[in-house]
């Protein structure tokens, strides 16, 4: 087995693996910032599988994000309780939302890809892949020079990361996928 699989073996149940190392890393990221950028990858399996790489212009950033439904602010006066609801419904996923906030908080750089790191019951953790495309290294790179074009810009916010494309079904194809494209919402009108 390579080196690769012990590390992706290590966090397939971290809790019995890992042990006291599991509880003391919750703990750590439980007191750390909400926005941190890292050195490298937590999990160097997952980073490279999804395309990082240990050079000029690509940096990792570690996310958290709370968990439970999304809720709009709360009321001023005069409204009845029947009126409207608190309880908002987003279709996004916990990932595609930390995405989103790293981007906000690197406006330069895109985002390439990004993995779950850990959860507990407050919170979610994800580790977001960011490349500066403005870098000559980037550029002239031939597998991630293609973040540089004008049409990659802020494809995070446009769905087109790999965990945007799933929330948006872009994943499935043929057979069973016919109310899927080109979206939910062009298909809700459609007569069939």
């Amino acid at each position: 087995m390579g080196m690769y699989r012990y590390i992706r073996e290590l966090h397939r149940s971290p809790k019995k693996n890992l042990g006291d190392v599991f509880k003391e890393r919750l703990l750590k990221l439980r007191r750390s910032p909400v926005t941190v950028r890292l050195d490298k990858p937590t999990r160097l399996d997952r980073a490279r599988s999804l395309g990082y790489r240990a050079k000029q212009g690509i940096f990792v950033v570690r996310q958290r994000v709370i968990r439970g439904g999304r809720q709009r602010e709360r009321f001023s006066q005069g409204r009845r309780s029947k009126a409207r609801s608190r309880v908002k419904i987003v279709n996004k996923s916990y990932q595609t939302v930390a995405e989103e906030r790293v981007q906000k908080k690197y406006p330069n750089c895109e985002i390439l890809n990004s993995y779950n790191l850990i959860d507990d019951g407050r919170h979610s953790w994800y580790e977001v892949i960011v490349v500066d495309k403005d870098h000559p290294a980037i550029i002239k790179d031939k597998s991630l020079g293609f973040l540089a074009s004008p049409k990659q810009t802020r494809r995070v916010y446009r769905g087109l990361t790999s965990s945007a494309r799933k929330t948006r079904g872009l994943n499935r194809k043929g057979k069973g996928a016919e109310k899927v494209r080109p979206s939910l919402k062009a298909q809700k009108g459609r007569l069939h």
